[in-house]
């Protein structure tokens, strides 16, 4: 559907968006059964997919979906505002590599609420009884987690001051005291599920709340560890940002004034454990791979499409480039992920890959995603805070390259090209924004203006110094001497002979 004329949408409009996809579930129907905390673009575009598809087929009323939005400021109200001008409905585009697109509108959220605005409805919803999951997409650097040991920063002042307040403001400090309550109610806890890209994410969501919780009652914690659950999950889709233009050209294609249109590549995994404590919806029903361990898949896809996607981001954005597709068409580049991925990383993954994975196969499928060139995936996003990404995704791949007496020169050269980001500009001389919110202004100016060492000193780097060793130090050096005196492709050309 096309032309000047958009309809708004809206419950009450659905049924004038002739030739678009709708719910066709009673959406009136839906109870509270999930709640998520960090409604982007990925969510709605992956777990909330699932979810639709569920009901579509005659799932369960049960699981219908609120989302939680814990960020304060003007865009954070604007997109509460627009979800209850919506109902919560969104259209969603799907681009293929072939060129094709489809879109329809989706219904699987009930509601969504704003923190800051309404802490005790928050509070009141994931203390019921009919809420029995939360899921959680809040990014690597969500978790107050030390990157080195794994452990719960318990002192860190965002934790304290949560701990001291009846009325939180964190995620994590939402989620405790709605368990406190669900205790002295007699309720079971609800499963925690980390939709985010962490290794064994699960565990990592398991730290941070069992340690928040532990700051407010022992007693607390103990039964969260004994009765609670927190299965880990792989999840895998592109989910690029969606500016005001973009937004204006999806709504242009559908004819639907839609005001959180999002749009995605066409493929989609989510590998799940089977790990419940309160009830879940049949999602391996509609192609949700539920497992007993997702380890090997989870393993799979860090290495072999994170870490690429995090080495292209900054040569990528170095070497003037500001969308996925193009930079993966630059003959070096492309050359840079393939050879980082067969020659440094699939070595170290020998025997701890998926059965039903062929490692070609998943690599070639890899390069086709991040060249379709329909998603336009923007490398600035993918940049966005390097300093949890980099140590995330490169750290064991570093570890696993100084074991075996493997080739350090592309890991090094992504560092160095790192901290050169941090510079703002790219080798044509054209300024960009870089977003780096585990700096300080402070920290950001000081790394800028410092040698390269300066990085690599950082704390947040302090696993990835730790794991390369003298060796890693060393090919950094070179590697950031070599691009200062060649130019970024140049130093990627080097580093493939």
């Amino acid at each position: 559907m096309t032309g000047e004329h958009l309809v708004p949408l809206s419950p009450g409009t659905l049924a004038e968006l002739a030739g678009l996809p709708v719910p066709t579930y009673d959406r009136t129907a839906l109870r509270r059964g999930i709640a998520h905390f960090g409604v982007g673009n990925f969510h709605r575009a992956h777990q909330a997919v699932y979810i639709d598809r569920y009901l579509s087929q005659g799932g369960s009323t049960a699981w219908g979906i609120v989302g939680i939005g814990t960020s304060d400021g003007e865009a954070a109200r604007e997109k509460a505002r627009r979800f209850a001008e919506q109902g919560c409905l969104y259209t969603l585009t799907e681009l293929s590599p072939s060129g094709a697109s489809s879109t329809r509108a989706l219904g699987p959220m009930v509601d969504y609420l704003h923190a800051p605005s309404s802490p005790e409805r928050v509070l009141e919803l994931l203390s019921s009884p009919e809420l029995h999951i939360v899921t959680l997409s809040i990014t690597e650097g969500g978790y107050f987690m030390n990157p080195e040991t794994g452990e719960f920063l318990a002192d860190s002042p965002e934790v304290r001051d949560d701990c001291s307040r009846p009325v939180p403001r964190t995620v994590f400090g939402y989620i405790v005291r709605a368990m406190e309550r669900r205790r002295s109610q007699g309720l079971a806890p609800f499963t925690v599920v980390s939709c985010d890209n962490l290794p064994h994410n699960g565990e990592v969501a398991r730290a941070a709340v069992t340690g928040f919780a532990r700051l407010v009652s022992p007693a607390l914690a103990d039964w969260l560890e004994e009765q609670g659950a927190f299965p880990s999950s792989m999840v895998d889709r592109v989910v690029p940002y969606v500016d005001d233009e973009a937004r204006a050209e999806l709504n242009r294609r559908s004819g639907v004034d839609d005001k959180l249109a999002v749009m995605a590549e066409s493929y989609l995994q989510w590998v799940l454990e089977d790990r419940f404590c309160d009830g879940r919806p049949e999602l391996e029903t509609v192609g949700v791979q539920v497992v007993g361990d997702v380890s090997a898949y989870e393993t799979a896809k860090l290495r072999l499409l994170n870490a690429p996607h995090v080495l292209l981001s900054y040569p990528g954005v170095l070497a003037g480039h500001r969308v996925v597709n193009r930079a993966v068409a630059e003959p070096a580049l492309h050359g840079l992920l393939e050879k980082f991925m067969v020659d440094d990383v699939l070595p170290l993954l020998e025997g701890s890959l998926p059965e039903d994975l062929v490692p070609r196969e998943y690599i070639a499928s890899v390069l086709e995603r991040f060249g379709n060139p329909s998603v336009g995936d923007q490398l600035l996003r993918i940049a966005t805070d390097g300093a949890s990404k980099i140590p995330t995704f490169h750290t064991e791949v570093v570890r696993g390259l100084v074991g075996s007496g493997g080739d350090l020169r592309r890991e090094a050269l992504l560092l160095a090209c790192y901290h050169r980001y941090l510079g703002g500009r790219d080798d044509n001389g054209e300024p960009f924004e870089v977003t780096e919110p585990s700096f300080s202004a402070v920290e950001l100016d000081r790394l800028r203006a410092g040698p390269p060492a300066e990085v690599l000193a950082h704390p947040k780097f302090a696993g990835l110094r730790a794991a390369g060793g003298p060796a890693f130090e060393q090919a950094y050096r070179d590697a950031a001497e070599m691009l200062s005196r060649s130019g970024v492709l140049a130093s990627v050309r080097a580093v493939l002979t």
